[in-house]
């Protein structure tokens, strides 16, 4: 997911018994599903003609992103309740198993609220999801991240994941690119977060673009930390702009200013080597991918379903 969504300048953009997990988990992990944010602009003017137009395409499951929990715990994605996002769902026929939810406060160091991640879990699991994912760290620490900071998300984390438990869900954390700025001794943020969590309550979902943008073999790393990432994003690079970003001309520069000379591609017609990575799917404990892409420079239906179509024919095809 793009930084950008989290600055402050766009962040102004009855419940029911959590299902049986059971009957919401994907057949298997060729269920192809859609990060919500690559449509954030459709949504915004309609959100149920642009989930119809997901499912026409032929995505099984999406995954939510942007949800505000207001006064009283009451949490609203794109205005709606949880009951009336669940009624477009039906109707759509889509699922979602995961979603992108706002834990900033849970995850800064001398704040640790807990209440908006309560009150996330409970509308999450009303949905039938089974992972609630951190998609940033807190915004205010971006460009000067520590070890320690590391060190206090990841006990956060492992708080999170038993508050999850008893709602039948799983906490998660969703990487970008500064995840891997080394510290002193070549340890990397990500590493801290790995190495301090508990595998049985949190995971970690890989975006696949993020690794490779930052000079990170995602096969390998796989091996590194098997069975730690069951949720993956699958998007692609620009082949005009491969270069990565993580090193001396840039660990010091300011995120928003590395993330704005980013360009993406869809899935298949960039440079990463979604098939090689796939061969490591059973390493990583692969459960749930999604396509997603950042910034569209064609028509979005027609990038989603180019990507859509790669990702059906050339990886989850056997």
């Amino acid at each position: 997911m793009a930084v950008a969504y989290f600055a402050p300048s766009l962040l102004s953009c009855g419940q029911q018994q959590a299902q049986d997990s059971s009957s919401t988990s994907p057949e298997n992990v060729r269920e192809i599903g859609l990060q919500l944010f690559t449509l954030r602009d459709q949504i915004a003017r309609d959100l149920k003609g642009t989930l119809r137009r997901v499912a026409e395409i032929g995505y099984n499951h999406v995954e939510t992103f942007g949800p505000v929990a207001g006064d009283g715990g009451q949490v609203r994605y794109w205005g709606l309740s949880t009951n009336d996002l669940q009624s477009i769902l039906d109707e759509t026929g889509l699922k979602t198993y995961s979603g992108h939810y706002d834990l900033a406060d849970f995850l800064t160091p001398g704040n640790g609220n807990e209440d908006a991640l309560k009150a996330y879990l409970d509308s999450a699991a009303a949905l039938g999801q089974q992972y609630i994912i951190a998609p940033v760290p807190p915004m205010l620490l971006i460009d000067r991240l520590s070890v320690d900071d590391y060190r206090f998300m990841a006990d956060q984390l492992n708080k999170g994941g038993e508050l999850a438990a008893s709602s039948g869900l799983k906490i998660g954390y969703h990487n970008h690119f500064w995840e891997f700025r080394p510290f002193e001794g070549g340890q990397h943020g990500l590493d801290v977060l790995l190495s301090n969590t508990d595998a049985e309550r949190v995971v970690f979902e890989l975006d696949l673009f993020w690794t490779e943008k930052s000079g990170i073999d995602s096969s390998a790393f796989f091996a590194q930390h098997p069975g730690r990432f069951p949720l993956w994003h699958i998007k692609d690079m620009d082949k005009n702009n491969a270069a990565p970003v993580i090193g001396p001309d840039f660990d010091k520069k300011p995120v928003m200013e590395i993330t704005s000379a980013i360009t993406y591609a869809e899935v298949g017609t960039g440079t990463i080597d979604f098939k090689k990575i796939m061969g490591e799917e059973k390493t990583a404990g692969l459960q749930l991918a999604f396509v997603e892409q950042d910034l569209i420079t064609i028509d979005p239906y027609e990038s989603i379903t180019k990507s859509y179509q790669y990702v059906r024919d050339n990886l989850f095809s056997t």
